[in-house]
């Protein structure tokens, strides 16, 4: 079964908005770009399925343009508070099934969820608990947060490890955490194989609690 595609339309073509516009164009879905500046929209024409110059604080121009039939909406407008609220009213408005939007500082944060964003980001902030996360354990490589302190991460095998059994390394017993699976280079491996035995710069995906997870970590 081919793949459901969704339509989006990203709203503020810098380089936080030009980048998720690229990526979603890039896995198939129909993506429009919008900005007032000229220059981003041409930018980005060759690559996205429309690319358009519009004021999106004028309601009427946002209907016309057609965004209204779009499934999500990105709103990525940068420092122009009051443009990114009055764009976030707007496709509210026009009735937009899903609305993210990145927000500048917490204030704007707050105004925006209580307009009905459905998510508000914060990309300078979330980036730097990201890198923080790694940086504090490089054993850890990548990690999600799932909210009510779970979070899901890559932690690589050292090679001192290598030869080792799964079994050995406590998971579900010494560490209340769950191993969801292992990636070998490109290959995922299921871990319910009792035989399994590590191999160095093995990638372990693991679900639990940060402070277990880092206890772990700490470990290798």
């Amino acid at each position: 079964m081919a793949k459901e595609t969704r339509s989006f339309a990203v709203i503020g073509l810098g380089a936080f908005g030009s980048a998720v516009a690229s990526e979603l164009a890039r896995f198939g879905n129909q993506v429009i770009g919008v900005d007032l500046d000229e220059r981003r929209v041409a930018q980005m024409a060759s690559v996205l399925s429309s690319a358009m110059i519009l004021d999106t604080t004028d309601d009427m121009a946002l209907k016309e343009a057609g965004i209204d039939q779009y499934d999500v909406a990105l709103i990525a407008i940068g420092r122009d508070i009051q443009a990114s609220i009055l764009t976030t009213m707007n496709l509210r408005m026009l009735g937009i099934g899903t609305i993210w939007v990145k927000a500048s500082n917490r204030t704007h944060h707050r105004i925006l969820s209580k307009l009905g964003a459905d998510r508000v980001i914060l990309p300078e902030q979330e980036m730097g608990r990201h890198i923080a996360q790694m940086l504090n354990n490089p054993v850890v490589q990548d990690y999600v947060s799932l909210g009510n302190g779970f979070s899901v991460v890559n932690i690589v095998i050292p090679g001192r490890l290598t030869g080792r059994d799964m079994a050995s390394l406590g998971i579900g017993k010494t560490y209340d955490l769950r191993l969801l699976g292992l990636m070998r280079g490109t290959e995922f491996r299921a871990c319910d194989a009792p035989d399994l035995v590590l191999q160095a710069e093995d990638k372990l995906i693991l679900l639990g609690k940060r402070p277990e997870l880092r206890r772990f970590g700490d470990a290798l």
